[in-house]
């Protein structure tokens, strides 16, 4: 089954940033005027705290968790876009914990008016250039966020096994693979919005992923998959070209708690995963297909399409994941 890459914002933004979103309320909008004390640009999350002065004169210390440097620099939010001294505006979601908790941000508007993306979701973007076009598919690439949300949001559409189905069911949000800093694999992997650049030479592919430092290898030499086994992260691919587009088969997965879907679709030790990446005709666009195979948590195979973007206007932030950020939400007040 053909599933559709376009699927509503509220019904997959719980599982488009590394943890759940349930701890704050999206019902609710706050904005909040302050001067930066610091700006933390981390990965998988970027902080910043204000100085907040109340109507009576008070302070007080306002925290804002925002998203992946990883995911907002090719957005247009920066190393250097605040500094410490800067009044700023915030736009996000309160806690559910209380007044005075850590804020979900959402936009940062600086003194000049420029606003800035503090999440995946956010209206301001950084704009694409115009008359780019690739020659192959090795360049640098950004994929857009709608593919990531309606790979997600489709989970409730798929077959899945008992196994499968009681693994989602079970799904701690709190416990995400990435708060271990372990990244998602394929295909999840292939379609999170960061920068990818694709390295191609005459008997290897490799993607390298902004995401967690993950790096995938294809070998185009003719090799088979190794036997015996010998499981990974992103598992052993091998491949070949059919005229411009590069076919990918990958097997030996280690087992992974998202290894599926986020969302705590699991994967296992026989997931299969077969891929093509191709040039759109108008040179912009790389065409990603994936058909996804797994006996253990999926009654049947998935096949999923998306574009990405030619970007050789970015460039990877190279940031490893910070285990003590990656964690931190666990314990925020």
């Amino acid at each position: 089954m053909l599933l559709a890459v376009a699927v509503a914002w509220a019904s997959v933004q719980p599982v488009a940033a590394h943890h759940s979103a349930a701890m704050f309320d999206t019902s609710r909008n706050v904005t909040i005027e302050g001067v930066v004390m610091s700006y933390d640009w981390r990965n998988p999350h970027v902080y910043v705290s204000l100085r907040v002065t109340e109507a009576d004169g008070t302070t007080r210390t306002q925290q804002v968790e925002a998203g992946a440097s990883s995911v907002l620099l090719p957005l247009g939010l920066t190393p250097d876009a605040v500094a410490v001294g800067d009044r700023v505006t915030v736009r996000g979601n309160p806690s559910k914990r209380g007044a005075g908790s850590v804020v979900l941000g959402r936009e940062l508007v600086t003194a000049d008016g420029s606003v800035l993306p503090l999440n995946i979701g956010s209206a301001a973007s950084r704009k694409a250039p115009e008359n780019v076009a690739a020659m192959s598919i090795a360049g640098t690439w950004f994929p857009p966020r709608q593919g990531l949300f309606g790979f997600n949001g489709s989970l409730r559409t798929w077959q899945l096994t008992e196994r499968g189905r009681t693994a989602v069911a079970a799904f701690d949000s709190r416990e995400t693979a990435h708060a271990d800093c372990v990244p998602v694999t394929a295909p999840t992997l292939m379609l999170y919005p960061v920068t990818s650049v694709v390295e191609v030479a005459a008997d290897v592919v490799k993607f390298h992923v902004d995401w967690m430092s993950s790096e995938r290898v294809v070998y185009l030499d003719g090799r088979n998959h190794p036997q015996p086994a010998a499981p990974s992260l992103h598992g052993h691919s091998i491949g070949h070209w059919e005229g411009e587009t590069l076919l990918v088969d990958t097997v030996q997965f280690a087992p992974h708690k998202e290894g599926n879907a986020m969302g705590g679709l699991p994967s296992g030790p026989n997931k299969h995963l077969v891929e093509s990446f191709s040039v759109s005709e108008d040179s912009k666009h790389l065409r990603y297909e994936a058909t996804l195979a797994d006996p253990d948590y999926l009654a049947a195979p998935i096949t999923y399409s998306a574009e990405w973007d030619y970007r050789p206007d970015l460039t990877p932030t190279g940031l490893a994941c910070d285990l003590n950020v990656a964690r931190r939400f666990l314990t925020e007040e």
